[in-house]
């Protein structure tokens, strides 16, 4: 492939980046929730009430988790929601009738999702640095974040679900799974059974990466969690693959020239 092939495509992969951002943050009913709601929930929890809950180190601790809330919001609704709503209302399809690759279009929700998440999380970190003392070096903050499993999960979301359903659907994954990964509240005050749930969701396998990070973590391995959340990715893909076969759509395939 010559230089000038590789700079069009370049430019067509940010351009899609671009129109994916600009499409979001005119849409305040998702942008706006997305970016407040798991700083509403940090400031309320973690620094107002985390100094006399469970322990001294709350806050530390629920900053590690709310980033991972964070960063779950966009990758689930983005991919959820989102895809499934441009599916129905015709915009999928005529990508499709674009020589854009298909690879353009997920990797720009991908990115998307990185950006609001980079977002929450530079709050979450703020709130805690000024509200609740918490120190941390800068490389963990980015440590913290991680949303391809949960872009993966989105996408076989929207791959089996209506664009005026996707959003009750994905609510119903997002917030069970939050409370259940011990986002909120820590799995150890939890019944036996309940933790037992928590170690099959892809959430609690990257709340404790980020708590490894900072040293809070249960204990377990980083081989583990990664290799249960690599896995987990490849299920939510293939689920995603078979829905959209079976729709008839074929959004995900890539060919080269263009979108099948």
């Amino acid at each position: 492939m010559t230089a000038a092939r590789l700079a069009r495509r370049w430019r067509i992969y940010v351009l899609e980046a671009r129109y994916q951002f600009l499409m979001v943050l005119r849409e305040p009913a998702f942008a706006i929730p997305t970016l407040l709601f798991p700083l509403i929930f940090y400031l309320f929890f973690g620094v107002l009430m985390g100094a006399g809950s469970f322990s001294a180190a709350a806050p530390t601790y629920m900053l590690a988790t709310y980033s991972v809330f964070g960063v779950m919001g966009p990758s689930l609704f983005g991919f959820g929601a989102g895809l499934a709503i441009e599916r129905d209302s015709g915009v999928l399809l005529l990508k499709r009738t674009t020589p854009m690759p298909a690879a353009a279009y997920l990797l720009a929700k991908v990115a998307m999702a990185i950006a609001f998440g980079a977002v929450v999380v530079l709050g979450i970190f703020l709130l805690g640095a000024y509200g609740a003392g918490v120190m941390l070096y800068r490389w963990q903050w980015f440590a913290l974040a991680g949303v391809i499993p949960f872009c993966a999960l989105g996408l076989a979301v929207g791959a089996w679900s209506r664009g005026r359903a996707a959003v009750a659907i994905t609510n119903l994954v997002f917030l069970p799974m939050a409370m259940l990964s011990g986002l909120w509240i820590p799995i150890t005050i939890f019944p036996a059974a309940l933790r037992d749930v928590a170690n099959v969701l892809p959430a609690y396998h990257q709340a404790q990466l980020a708590l490894k990070i900072i040293a809070m973590d249960g204990g377990q391995t980083t081989l583990l969690h990664v290799s249960v959340l690599g896995v987990q990715s490849l299920a939510f893909l293939a689920v995603a693959a078979f829905g959209f076969r079976r729709a008839g759509t074929g959004a995900v395939s890539i060919r080269p020239g263009g979108m099948s």
